[in-house]
């Protein structure tokens, strides 16, 4: 559909066609079945959920340095490593301002390597790959001890990266290097990218901007994809428009503040932008496994990532953005769902709920739209958390709903 030409070029240009299109199949074929292998293997029983700090994590860490080996990455890591050591100091005293002395220390591994274009500047492309072990503090499982996989969360990002790396090695992408970083210590509270971005490997000004992919493995019909940062700097709302030739559905965020380890560069006036598909009845749970992927989406995915990177053109502005997390009030009681982050309808989607909760006990399910919480509007996500602060444990609120259409009240007790 791209030729418009005279009708005695068309055979020629038909056959050419035919030509492009079987290799550019064959190169996604071949992505696909990298990325498949890739995830399997990170989310196998055997890495026993790549906690940090954990002969799990360790050997997950080994894995992804030897794919970064492969593909021809230079290790930037501690010397000539492609493991970034740090340490984590954990209070046993939760009240103690600081560490005892002998508090327990654990030990992370960032996993670094390095596209050396000889360019003026680097972009970096970041997922995190620890991911709940047995099921450690911030597991929603209820039952007996399982081993939490984290095929989504986030063996989908580390095996999107490494795909990117193949393709960015080409010699059309020379306007800039890449760093390709796998995180550690994220689920514990960013730990690895707040290391890095505060020591990192190479020199701080010469990163253009920062792009990390967290849970990109499960792109719905929809082709729904959150877009995080999209403020950070002015360029970035028109090139995701650009080279959206995927036929996604984009759901910007101007933040650059969010619970990924974009974050952590952001806060060092770095541009960045995050990719997530949404969370699902799966997250932080034993059955995050990798046969529920979709993994042509993450093949997808990563085409148009690529994209975005070869079109951003000379240094980047940043621009600071409103944090929307500054302004998320602390509240004592929760519904008890999973919100659906990609609607981008009124009110708040209801993605998952937990049983034994109070949205559970009252009746909601999947899929309700929740409309309004006693006299509060809830129009989107930040009204909703808004209107969970000012609820107080053991009080009973009349919430209403959208259901397929049909708007419904229902008695919730906190």
């Amino acid at each position: 559909m791209y030729y418009r030409y005279l009708i005695a070029c068309v055979l020629c240009l038909s056959l050419f066609s035919a030509c492009k299109n079987e290799s550019t199949s064959n190169d996604d074929a071949t992505s696909l079945e990298q990325i498949k292998g890739d995830v399997q293997i990170l989310a196998a029983d055997d890495m026993e959920g790549r906690e940090t700090g954990t002969p799990g994590e360790m050997k997950a860490a080994k894995y992804i340095a030897s794919r970064m080996k492969s593909i021809g990455l230079y290790p930037k890591g501690d010397s000539t490593t492609y493991l970034q050591h740090y340490t984590k100091q954990i209070k046993s005293n939760p009240h103690d301002d600081m560490p005892a002395a002998d508090d327990p220390v654990i030990d992370g591994y960032n996993v670094v390597g390095y596209l050396d274009h000889k360019a003026e500047q680097t972009i970096v492309l970041g997922a995190h790959y620890d991911h709940l072990g047995y099921g450690m503090e911030g597991s929603l499982h209820t039952g007996e001890k399982e081993i939490h996989n984290g095929a989504d969360d986030n063996a989908s990002g580390v095996a999107a990266i490494l795909e990117m790396a193949e393709e960015l090695k080409g010699k059309k992408y020379t306007d800039h290097n890449y760093l390709f970083i796998a995180f550690s210590g994220e689920e514990k509270g960013l730990w690895g990218s707040n290391y890095f971005a505060k020591n990192p490997t190479i020199a701080k000004e010469k990163i253009n901007m920062m792009v990390n992919l967290d849970m990109v493995g499960r792109l719905n019909e929809e082709r729904q994809i959150a877009i995080h940062g999209v403020g950070t700097s002015p360029s970035f709302d028109a090139t995701l428009d650009k080279v959206n030739t995927y036929n996604f559905k984009t759901i910007k965020q101007l933040s650059g503040v969010g619970p990924s380890d974009h974050t952590s560069f952001y806060l060092e006036d770095i541009p960045v932008l995050h990719f997530f598909t949404g969370q699902h009845e799966h997250y932080h749970k034993p059955g995050d496994d990798s046969h529920l992927v979709n993994y042509d989406g993450i093949v997808d995915i990563s085409n148009y990532i690529v994209d975005i990177v070869d079109k951003i053109d000379g240094p980047l502005e940043f621009t600071k953005t409103k944090d929307e997390s500054a302004e998320t009030p602390d509240f004592k009681v929760t519904l008890g769902v999973i919100p659906d982050y990609l609607f981008s309808g009124k009110g708040m989607r209801i993605d998952g709920v937990r049983d034994g909760r109070p949205a559970g006990n009252a009746g909601l399910l999947k899929g309700d739209i929740v409309k309004q919480m006693d006299t509060i509007e809830v129009v989107d996500m930040m009204s909703y958390m808004k209107a969970l602060g000012i609820f107080e444990p053991g009080s009973t609120v009349e919430v209403t709903i959208d259901r397929d259409g049909e708007t419904l009240k229902k008695e919730v007790t906190f």
